[in-house]
C-alpha cells in the first residue's frame, strides 16, 4: 500500500467513523448585520455603502478573557457592483471590533443557554508609515496616522505582494498576544501576518513570511492576478487562518487553498506556516484537504490550537444561507504537527500529499445543527471565525466553550430574501472528546 492510500485510509476511518458526536451545540446568538458600528466614521464609500455599517464580522473572532471578544471583518462590503475592475472592493479602513458574548441560562426553547452579544467598541487599523495607495487614499488620514484600506488597488506594482507598505489588507483572523496589548492579524493579499496595538490599532511589528507564499504580478482583479502567476497565494485565498500557542510563543498561518505551485485552488495539498514569535523564524507543514467521503478538497476557514502542537481546523464548503443553497460539509478537524516533516523546500501536490500528518474528526457542525433544528438551508454558507472561551458548568460538569462564527460578507438579506446576521454558535466540549490529546487554554493578562 502507498502512501497516499494509507493517508486516505486513515482519514475515512477517522473522519467517518470518529466519536466526535459528544461535543454539544448549546447556544446560537445574532447581531443585525445593518446596525452601525463605533468608528465613528461617516458619509458612504465609494459603492454607496455607509463607511461604518456594522455588516459582516465573523472572519476572525478572538477570545480575549471572560465575556470579551475580538471580531474581525474583512476588507470590507463588496456585493455591490460599482466598480469591475477593483472587484467592487472600496476604500473601507479594516478594523476590529470588541464584543461582550454573554451567555444565559434559557427559559425556553430546545438549547440551554442564550447568546447575548453586544459591541461595545470599533478600533481602525492604521501604519504610522506612510502606505502605497492606488488612485484614493483614505481622507480620515492624518500625519503619522495611514490607514489601511480595502480597496485591491492600493499597493505598489514595482514590488511583490509581500511589500508590507502595500495599503490593501484583508484581514481573516485575528488572535490576542498573552500579554493582552497586542493582536495579531493574518491577511489575503500579501499574505501578511501583523501585530497591533489593540488599544489604538496602530501596526507595530511585521513578520516576514516564506517568499513562497507570495506573487510577483498584482493586479487589481483576483481573476487576473491568478492567471499572471504560476507560483504564490491564490487570490483571495491567502492565510484566512491564525492560531496562538497556549503559552504565546508560537503562530499558526493557515493558507485557505493551495498554492498555485500546489495545485492552486481546488487543490488538497494546504500549507500550516509557523512562526516563532520572539525570532520571527518560520517553518511549513503540509495538511491534506480532502475528504474521502465526499471524493473532494475543501479550503480550510480557521485554525485553533489546542495545545503547542496540535490544532483544530474549520473546513467548509461555501453553501448555505447567504448564498440561498444548502450546506452539506462544515466540519472541524484535529490534526498533530508533532514529528511532522518541515516541508518549506517541497514543491507539488503529490510532495505535500506525502508529509501530511493525519486528521481526525471532532466536530461536525452540520449534523449538530441540524440536530438542534437548523435546516441545511440556514446554516451559513461562510462559517469562518472561531476561538476558545472561558470554562462553564452545565448540569454539574465542568466544559470547555467553542464558539464558531459566520462571514455574511456584509450582505444582510440574501437575494433570495432571507436575514442574513452575523451569527455565533457556541459548543461545549471535555477532555474526553479530544480523543487523548492535551488541551490548554490560553492565559490571556487582564
Amino acid at each position: 500500500m502507498n502512501t497516499l492510500s494509507r493517508s486516505a485510509l486513515a482519514l475515512l476511518c477517522a473522519g467517518l467513523f470518529g466519536s466526535a458526536q459528544a461535543v454539544d451545540l448549546i447556544a446560537i446568538g445574532q447581531l443585525s448585520a445593518t446596525a452601525t458600528d463605533l468608528s465613528g466614521l461617516t458619509g458612504p464609500l465609494e459603492s454607496g455603502t455607509p463607511a461604518n455599517l456594522l455588516g459582516g464580522m465573523g472572519s476572525g473572532l478572538a477570545w480575549a478573557g471572560g465575556n470579551t471578544f475580538l471580531a474581525l471583518p474583512d476588507r470590507g462590503p463588496n456585493a455591490n457592483a460599482w466598480n469591475p475592475s477593483v472587484d467592487d472592493t472600496t476604500s473601507y479602513i479594516p478594523r476590529f471590533h470588541t464584543l461582550q458574548l454573554v451567555l444565559s441560562p434559557a427559559t425556553s426553547g430546545n438549547l440551554p443557554y442564550t447568546l447575548g452579544a453586544t459591541v461595545t467598541g470599533t478600533t481602525l487599523l492604521y501604519s504610522t508609515q506612510p502606505l502605497s495607495y492606488g488612485p484614493v487614499t483614505p481622507s480620515s488620514n492624518t500625519s503619522g496616522r495611514y490607514f489601511f484600506s480595502g480597496r485591491s488597488d492600493n499597493f505598489d506594482a514595482s514590488q511583490s505582494s509581500a511589500n508590507p507598505f502595500n495599503a490593501r489588507l484583508d484581514p481573516e483572523s485575528i488572535r490576542v498576544s498573552r500579554t493582552g496589548k497586542t493582536v495579531f492579524i493574518s491577511d489575503e493579499y500579501g499574505p501578511y501576518v501583523y501585530q497591533f496595538d489593540r488599544a489604538t490599532g496602530a501596526r507595530g511589528r511585521v513578520f516576514t513570511l516564506p517568499a513562497n507564499l507570495a506573487v510577483s504580478s498584482l493586479s487589481s482583479q483576483g481573476s487576473v492576478e491568478i492567471s499572471g502567476n504560476a507560483t504564490g497565494r491564490v487570490a483571495n485565498k491567502g492565510m484566512e487562518g491564525l492560531a496562538i500557542s497556549p503559552d504565546g510563543k508560537t503562530l499558526f498561518g493557515f493558507m485557505q487553498s493551495p498554492l498555485a505551485q500546489d495545485g492552486g485552488d481546488g487543490g488538497r495539498a494546504n500549507r500550516i506556516v509557523t512562526i516563532d514569535v520572539a525570532s520571527g523564524a518560520t517553518k511549513q507543514y503540509a495538511y491534506d484537504n480532502y475528504l474521502l467521503d465526499k471524493s473532494k478538497a475543501y479550503n480550510s476557514s480557521e485554525v485553533l490550537a489546542l495545545n503547542s502542537h496540535e490544532l483544530l481546523v474549520l473546513e467548509r464548503d461555501g453553501k448555505g444561507l447567504g448564498d440561498d443553497t444548502t450546506a452539506a460539509v462544515k466540519r472541524i478537524y484535529k490534526v498533530d504537527l508533532a514529528g511532522a516533516q518541515d516541508v518549506s523546500q517541497l514543491t507539488g501536490e503529490a510532495a505535500l500529499v506525502a508529509k501530511a500528518p493525519a486528521k481526525t474528526l471532532f466536530l461536525d457542525i452540520r449534523a449538530k445543527l441540524n440536530a438542534a433544528g437548523v435546516s441545511d438551508a440556514n446554516i451559513p454558507a461562510k462559517l469562518e471565525g472561531m476561538a476558545f472561551g472561558a470554562d462553564i458548568v452545565v448540569g454539574g460538569v465542568a466544559k470547555h466553550t467553542l464558539y464558531v462564527g459566520n462571514d455574511n460578507d456584509f450582505i444582510a438579506t440574501t437575494k433570495g430574501g432571507k436575514s442574513n446576521p452575523n451569527q455565533w454558535f457556541v459548543f461545549t466540549f471535555t477532555d474526553a472528546d479530544l480523543g487523548g490529546s492535551a488541551f490548554v487554554n490560553q492565559t490571556i493578562a487582564p
